[in-house]
């Protein structure tokens, strides 16, 4: 899904009388969230201006409709039940939610399902703030504070431009600290949203004929000018491409 996280559909998910306690208190501080929870467990959110699904049944029967309708699925719920939940669900992650689970004690938040695309990894990192736990990221870049390929410049309007293998082939360069080439020649200069500086194995060039074939394993190449086919062939499998809109300045804002 590619929502903005302002715009994010989100549902809090809740099965046992712990669990529903849990997420009535999470959902005094995501006043935007929806709830599903079982019926019996439902007057937990009584008072709370939130719209309440209480379902009657199993959870397996609501999952077609939470996977359709929402961009963002926070469970309280064990995290091998939400597997076997969601398991037959499952599209792409260009389609599928962002599913987060969080453990019974509270401790933890697990991004399980989308965690770049779907944004996952951001709404499990908000909700261990609001929480006080601990968000448990497993993506590499993410873990190693390095470039997301597959949303570099989402933040900012960016569209990624490249078959879906290109932005697999560069993101394991990236990750395994190859040397890349990141070409900015448009849009805006603030993607870099970390506290921390830049990879070094990262190289910032102004113009595409600054890139060294003989050194940089891949390119990343933010640009509005037309690619020519030569480019892609010569570059195989080890080339993104990122088209800011049209006209964005070096002092654009966050969507």
């Amino acid at each position: 899904m590619n929502t903005t996280a302002q715009n994010a559909r989100i549902c809090i998910i809740a099965i046992t009388r712990h669990g529903a306690a849990q997420a009535a208190t999470l959902a005094h501080d995501l006043p935007r969230a929806d709830i599903c929870t079982a019926a019996k467990f439902a007057p937990a959110f009584a008072g709370l201006p939130h719209a309440v699904r209480a379902y009657e049944g199993a959870l397996r029967d609501e999952m077609a409709g939470l996977f359709a309708h929402y961009d963002q699925l926070v469970f309280f719920v064990s995290l091998g039940a939400v597997v076997r939940l969601m398991a037959p669900h499952l599209r792409s992650k260009d389609e599928d939610p962002g599913v987060t689970v969080i453990d019974d004690a509270g401790q933890f938040v697990i991004p399980v399902l989308s965690g770049h695309v779907g944004g996952a990894n951001a709404m499990s990192e908000r909700i261990a703030d609001l929480i006080g736990a601990t968000a448990v990221i497993t993506t590499a870049s993410d873990v190693g504070k390095t470039i997301p390929v597959d949303i570099l410049g989402r933040h900012l309007g960016w569209r990624v431009e490249a078959p879906k293998i290109n932005i697999t082939r560069v993101s394991a360069h990236v990750v395994n600290g190859e040397a890349i080439a990141l070409v900015q020649e448009a849009g805006s200069t603030r993607w870099w949203t970390r506290p921390t500086p830049l990879p070094s194995h990262i190289e910032r060039l102004t113009a595409f004929s600054q890139v060294r074939p003989e050194h940089h394993q891949a390119v990343l190449w933010i640009t509005d000018a037309p690619i020519a086919p030569a480019v892609w062939d010569a570059w195989a499998e080890r080339l993104v491409v990122y088209r800011p809109p049209r006209g964005q300045t070096t002092d654009a804002v966050s969507a």
